[in-house]
């Protein structure tokens, strides 16, 4: 990337994926793990991320900043959640000569009652939610219901042999 002439781009090219999420209780554990892959499959060979990307880039081009703006503060204005999940790097890393224990990146003003984010970093997986306490009164009950989901499932996964435990 840092040669002349190269076709690689820099900056940071960034669209959005709706995402339906359904809320039920299944008998196991992994057929919420098997239905959201099914619908993330079908979304990734779809061409709505690269649309809503080029669609967004055409109406900044021919109305300016305040009207892609306002198209991508109604998609967000008009969705419940958003869930974000960042990969992390996978070394070590430091700031200043201090290494660097774990990364929480947060997310502040949007107009949800809730916001998911999760980061790993050094095989730890650090979950961050950002809530309207108007709408969801006690959000470490919810994060301890997330943890306890996210264990039945690596349980479920070790317990059906699909992986080894390590």
């Amino acid at each position: 990337m840092m040669e002349k002439d190269t076709k690689a781009k820099w900056g940071n090219l960034v669209s959005y994926v709706i995402l339906p999420f359904t809320i039920g209780i299944k008998d196991d554990p992994l057929d919420y793990v098997r239905q959201a892959k099914a619908t993330t499959n079908r979304k990734k060979h779809s061409l709505e991320a690269f649309c809503t990307f080029h669609l967004i880039k055409l109406i900044f081009k021919l109305f300016g900043i305040k009207a892609s703006s306002f198209l991508a503060n109604r998609v967000f204005t008009h969705t419940t959640l958003m869930f974000s999940n960042m990969v992390g790097p996978i070394e070590e890393i430091g700031f200043y000569g201090h290494a660097v224990e774990y990364l929480a990146p947060s997310c502040y003003g949007q107009p949800h009652g809730l916001h998911i984010i999760i980061q790993s970093y050094l095989n730890k997986m650090t979950i961050v939610l950002s809530v309207d306490e108007s709408i969801i009164p006690d959000p470490h009950k919810l994060l301890d219901d997330l943890e306890d989901s996210l264990k039945l499932i690596k349980e479920a996964v070790y317990a059906k042999g699909l992986v080894q435990e390590v």
